[in-house]
């Protein structure tokens, strides 16, 4: 059973269509577009035909449903707005009740207000006069493909939420065991820290977080910290009032308002002054704020995602970030691991990006060569996925040849020299054999050091590890040598360990 809403001012016409109509159908007929408007939002109806004729917004309505409520600011119910125009009508109930589907109707000296009714949100325009049998189809053609609409949209969204969190794609299982952790947290609202270095991908996994949970068709609202100028970090998230400092000529919303019942996700949430911290703590405990310069307290509906690529704990300790509030952050920590430590990922996230970058039309390569692909395992990453993403798009665009593979030369000096080897060391036969003994090994030394730095990105706890031996004894071999971690750093991202 369907409900029916016909819009018209000739009575005719509304006899001959509901009619035509099978029987069970709920029929509506009003005479005016502001009735329309009107019966549309006491219950919308599953089809609506609108006359887009010159004389359709004249006389009153001939039924209406009763206790007709009144429309939403947003459908545009000032009648003195919505006037006698029905395209105007069309729009403001396609706005007002998008499930419903709209036919207008119009003769052959109207055909172009027709099209315009369909730019506003018509599904399809009928000409008059009709038999009943294109009455029929035309009202069971635009349900039948609003409903096929309606289910391509659940089946690509289903799939889509199914597979972006499976941690089966990907080989790395620090990265899988993020997915996973990831799959569990998503569907509450629980407080998620996101840490890693530059360019691992925090904003993309807390988009996730909120699509995989039961506030996805709510906002997500992503805010830079670092970006705000420090004096308008607490009116850009907390809202001000008129009047509240110079130039606060009127109320303004911050984000939090702005995301009501959905997420909010705090970028370099370390760089924020103690006086928010304070601010933000009170928002994560009591679930309320008022904005600045204002004494009422406004609800906080909203799921929080904070990100950093600084180790808040050692903030913490010298004093530069609250305790209580990275306690409160951190109720489910998330460390998203760099590049170089997946380096097993890269040929799906080569294939993933290039295949992102397609519909651009910048290159018509899909994979890279193998080539590449060694060169890029040799290759730190210091700027993680995020460069991956940028050297791939210049390579597309630099590469000359017509197959479907990226060669080695269409990227940067330095990834295309990352599989090649120093030169070999000339050897001083002058020199007594155990000296140039020590020199060959001190040289290894070195090499072997500084390859293990780059590979770990200057990170002192990973390359002692690597080379089995303790911090102190790296400290002092790295002395030795005059290697410097800070040579070596990827992104921002740091160790906690000293170094020279």
């Amino acid at each position: 059973m369907r409900r029916i809403l016909i819009c018209t001012a000739r009575p005719e016409d509304a006899r001959v269509i509901g009619d035509c109509l099978p029987e069970g159908d709920l029929v509506d007929v009003v005479a005016d577009p502001s009735a329309c408007l009107d019966a549309a939002s006491a219950a919308a109806p599953d089809v609506a035909f609108v006359d887009v004729r010159s004389d359709s917004g004249r006389g009153k309505a001939r039924s209406k449903a009763p206790g007709s409520a009144a429309l939403p600011p947003d459908a545009a119910a000032d009648e003195r707005k919505v006037g006698p125009d029905p395209v105007f009508c069309i729009g403001a109930l396609a706005a007002a009740s998008p499930l419903t589907s709209i036919i207008a109707l119009c003769d052959s000296a109207t055909t172009g207000l027709a099209e315009k009714a369909v730019a506003v949100g018509a599904k399809r325009f009928l000409v008059l006069p009709a038999t009943c049998s294109e009455i029929r189809f035309a009202a069971g053609e635009v349900v039948r493909g609003e409903l096929l609409a309606r289910e391509l949209d659940y089946l690509r969204h289903r799939n889509w939420r199914s597979a972006s969190l499976d941690p089966s794609r990907t080989a790395s299982s620090a990265m899988r065991e993020v997915l996973r952790k990831a799959m569990r947290v998503a569907p509450t609202r629980t407080t998620v820290l996101l840490t890693g270095e530059t360019g691992v991908g925090k904003g993309t996994l807390a988009r996730l977080l909120h699509h995989h949970s039961n506030r996805a068709d709510k906002p997500f609202i992503a805010v830079h910290c670092g970006a705000i100028p420090e004096h308008l970090v607490e009116s850009e998230l907390f809202g001000h009032e008129r009047g509240a400092f110079t130039g606060a000529v009127r109320r303004r919303l911050g984000k939090f308002e702005v995301a009501a019942g959905g997420t909010i996700f705090l970028d370099e949430i370390g760089t924020v002054s103690h006086a928010t911290q304070i601010r933000l703590l009170g928002v994560l405990q009591d679930r309320v704020f008022q904005r600045v310069g204002g004494e009422k307290d406004v609800p906080a509906d909203v799921r929080v995602i904070a990100a950093t690529n600084e180790d808040l704990e050692r903030a913490c300790r010298e004093g530069g970030f609250r305790t209580d509030l990275f306690y409160r952050l951190n109720v489910f920590p998330l460390d998203i691991p760099p590049l170089r430590k997946r380096l097993k990922d890269l040929p799906q996230l080569c294939e993933t990006i290039l295949a992102r970058l397609a519909p651009e039309e910048i290159g018509r390569a899909s994979s890279v060569a193998p080539e590449v692909l060694r060169a890029f395992a040799a290759y730190p990453w210091p700027g993680n996925v995020r460069e991956l993403e940028n050297v791939l798009e210049r390579a597309l665009i630099l590469e000359s040849s017509d197959e479907d593979e990226l060669s080695l030369a269409s990227f940067p000096p330095e990834i295309a020299a990352g599989v090649a080897q120093p030169p070999s060391m000339r050897l001083d036969l002058a020199r007594p054999l155990a000296e140039v003994r020590r020199t060959i090994a001190d040289e290894a030394e070195r090499r072997y050091l500084a390859e293990t730095l780059r590979r770990t990105g200057g990170c002192i706890g990973e390359t002692a590890r690597a080379a089995g031996i303790t911090p102190r004894q790296l400290h002092k071999l790295m002395c030795k040598h005059g290697l410097r971690k800070e040579s070596y750093r990827a992104g921002t991202g740091t160790d906690g360990t000293d170094a020279p």
